[in-house]
């Protein structure tokens, strides 16, 4: 079957609620940690990951950081309204719109919005022990689609502009969210966020703000661990992508064609480049962001090969662009059947580096909306560490793709074997 013809109804198994896990254990790396190995699988303790790994080989983090990205206001009527942040619209750069002082505007998904026609809301924070107000209100007359280069590839129905005011010009953005934000756990949790979970939701590596949702498999790592992977000789390299709440969008259409992935921001530095072309384009990566940020180069390179002077934004990764190619006159062409590998993977690679130096860029920062299942081709990723996901999830179907089939074993094991599901659940390491 053509990977667009994939059932999501094949990606089903019974995750009973008890199996996942709602808090994560005191010591992290103490997690339970699955081997697949050429299709065997056995377990072990997370601590012990780097003796399965291969010296010298080149593992990959997502340095993101989750934001305390929801927020909530309270009309006079009483009527709760909750603002949850999800992209930047003014300024669109992440960096510069927690940086921002007086006023920005983010996309939003809104709670309870039919009790929010207009109007704007307040609400009072604290910052150094001054009292401030910061006011929020739609701008109803903005079009999302096209209205700006974050907008291109994204912005689904369920967004609203919003636009953030507050009178306090030696505030920052980001102190207000670390005043008034709320850290935003996973649905599935069924439960409220826990103070706790501000130091247990976030990796011991998260640097850049962006994220509403965590990395899920760096959670495990420790600083100890990070230790003994430097005493392996596994050469470490960090990329960014901020995960979305589109992580947890289901999969509600029969076949995956149906399916509209989430687009997602990916920052890469030259450095990691290098360091790539020097382990001949082959990496572990830390999850699944990792592996959507890895991929997605190769298909950047490959359009640079015949658009070298594209900009940032025309390098996006179109979700169906491993499968198949669009021709100058508009048709496209199904690669499914034989999957034409343009260009080589160290090649598709050097075309990027070789952008970043043209343009005298030391990152390159674009975004991907690639779909990875059954039908994939890995260009790069050839070990991947990862949590249990949810049934039915287009991340089990990355998965699937990976070990070219094989998950209901690895699924099996796990939950006959007393395995934790989920974001604060226990790890795996596949080896294909």
């Amino acid at each position: 079957m053509k990977t667009k013809h994939i059932h999501i109804s094949d990606f089903q198994y019974d995750l009973p609620e008890e199996k996942i896990a709602k808090f994560p254990l005191s010591q992290r790396d103490h997690s339970k940690l699955l081997i697949y190995n050429h299709g065997q699988v056995s377990e072990d303790i997370f601590f012990h990951l780097p003796e399965y790994l291969p010296k010298d080989a080149l593992m990959v983090f997502n340095n993101t950081k989750v934001i305390q990205a929801r927020m909530h206001f309270q009309k006079s009527t009483g009527a709760l309204i909750e603002v949850f942040l999800m992209e930047p619209a003014l300024p669109t750069d992440y960096e510069q719109i927690f940086q921002s002082r007086g006023k920005c505007s983010w996309f939003c998904m809104i709670g309870n919005l039919k009790k929010w026609k207009d109007g704007k809301l307040q609400r009072a924070f604290t910052v150094n022990g001054q009292v401030f107000t910061l006011s929020v209100s739609q701008r109803k007359d903005v079009s999302l689609n096209k209205t700006s280069p974050a907008t291109i590839h994204t912005t689904p129905d369920t967004y609203h502009w919003i636009d953030f005011e507050w009178n306090a010009l030696n505030v920052s953005f980001a102190e207000i969210l670390e005043t008034i934000g709320e850290l935003p756990i996973p649905p599935y949790l069924n439960r409220e966020t826990q103070e706790s979970d501000k130091k247990t939701y976030q990796t011991v590596y998260s640097k850049i703000k962006g994220s509403v949702a965590a990395p899920t498999a760096g959670l495990h790592f420790t600083e100890d661990v990070l230790k003994s992977l430097d005493e392996h000789d596994i050469d470490r390299e960090e990329v960014t992508l901020h995960v979305g709440a589109g992580t947890f969008k289901p999969v509600k259409s029969v076949e995956i064609q149906e399916h509209d992935m989430h687009t997602e921001y990916i920052c890469v530095h030259r450095q990691t480049l290098v360091k790539l072309l020097k382990h001949h384009a082959c990496a572990i990566a830390v999850g699944t962001t990792s592996v959507r940020t890895l991929e997605s180069l190769y298909y950047m390179g490959v359009y640079l090969a015949t658009h070298p002077d594209a900009t940032e934004d025309e390098l996006h990764v179109n979700q169906w662009d491993p499968y198949e190619r669009r021709h100058k006159d508009g048709t496209i062409a199904d690669l499914q059947g034989d999957l034409v590998q343009d260009i080589s993977v160290m090649q598709a690679v050097k075309n990027v580096l070789d952008y970043l130096d043209r343009n005298h860029l030391d990152a390159l920062h674009s975004s991907t909306q690639i779909i990875i299942a059954p039908g994939y081709k890995y260009k790069i990723v050839k070990m991947l560490i990862t949590n249990f996901h949810q049934p039915q999830s287009t991340l089990l179907l990355l998965v699937s793709a990976f070990v070219h089939g094989d998950w209901k074993k690895i699924y099996d094991y796990a939950l006959s074997n007393d395995f934790r599901f989920l974001s604060y659940g226990d790890s795996s390491l596949l080896i294909p």
